[in-house]
């Protein structure tokens, strides 16, 4: 029977009623307790190392949850992670870097009600989790959620009440379960020792441009970041309002050493700077890397894991670019 670490870190999943509403109050112990049909499938052991509403996760959390895997990992054959739905996708991303080539199976898991709701998700979300982190087919970071398996990298929530709230971005879902059956499709990249990091440079931001985005926006977050993700129009690029202040700030910050990463907040296709004439423009700055079909989860993710290892602007654009957990496929 294989032998499964389950780690909990609060969510919806675990969450009761209370004058403020919901907050998470169930230990992972006491999730186990709803689904008695796991302890047929594997032999659990439970870690609480937070009990938390997702919205208050930050990078100190991610790194306390890659520390427990990088401490459990020999002990156990797959882990599960519970997680509040809203930055599940982040943590996902995160994790795939912080975790790189695991061969076990990292599953996280959640739901959009909570486990002691009549019309609950979390019953048969949390056993199908167990079903995959039992598998000898799948590998590293996977969210299992409404019967589909997304690549940690690939995540995002899309819906914010429906069951099926996540979406794989611009990659398939690398499995499906019907009836807690898994049948894998896509095969993740592993070594039979993962590399683990628990450190990342939490200086990283992420700005959403508008028509009309002033300038002085993207002065106040390179001040005080040492990257900045940019959420793009369409395809990707940098309108000149007729005074070219946005480029001329991308410039400033990126000769003193700053990184910009343009991406898309068009969901699907993602982005290609050489289309337009805005977009054009960047490409010719090596501090100024361009995310193409990667999620702008993966990409924030990415760089804090990046930045805390190098600064380097050769080192870190060979990174950047180097696929992890089928983060990145088109590369200009």
């Amino acid at each position: 029977m294989k032998k499964i670490l389950m780690i909990g870190t609060g969510g919806t999943i675990a969450s009761e009623m209370t004058p403020e509403g919901l907050t998470p109050e169930l230990t992972p112990a006491q999730l186990l307790r709803y689904v008695p049909a796991i302890s047929r499938l594997c032999s659990v052991d439970c870690l609480s190392l937070f009990s938390i509403d997702s919205t208050n996760i930050t990078p100190v959390h991610w790194s306390a949850i890659a520390r427990a895997l990088k401490d459990n990992y020999d002990r156990y054959d797959g882990f599960v992670i519970s997680h509040g739905t809203d930055t599940m996708a982040y943590t996902a991303a995160a994790l795939s870097y912080m975790v790189q080539g695991a061969k076990k199976p990292i599953i996280l898991t959640g739901a959009q009600k909570p486990i002691n709701y009549d019309s609950t998700d979390s019953k048969l979300n949390l056993t199908d989790a167990f079903v995959c982190a039992c598998s000898e087919e799948l590998h590293g970071v996977n969210i299992v959620f409404s019967g589909r398996v997304i690549v940690g990298t690939r995540a995002r929530k899309t819906c914010s009440k429906s069951f099926a709230a996540f979406s794989s971005i611009n990659y398939p879902d690398v499995g499906i379960l019907h009836d807690h059956r898994l049948m894998c499709y896509i095969d993740a990249p592993w070594a039979e020792r993962p590399v683990f990091s628990t450190g990342l440079d939490p200086r990283v931001g992420l700005i959403k441009m508008i028509p009309g985005t002033d300038f002085e926006l993207l002065e106040f977050m390179l001040e005080r970041k040492d990257a900045l993700i940019i959420e793009c129009f369409g395809v990707g690029g940098l309108p000149s309002y007729n005074d070219d202040k946005l480029f001329d700030t991308v410039r400033r910050y990126t000769g003193r050493g700053k990184f910009i990463v343009a991406t898309t907040q068009v969901q699907n296709e993602g982005s290609d700077l050489s289309v337009y004439s805005v977009g054009h423009r960047l490409k010719g700055n090596k501090n100024v890397l361009e995310a193409y079909d990667m999620t702008t989860e993966a990409a924030l993710a990415k760089m804090m894991w990046i930045l805390n290892i190098t600064k380097d602007p050769d080192e870190v654009a060979a990174l950047f670019y180097t696929p992890v957990a089928h983060d990145i496929l088109y590369r200009g």
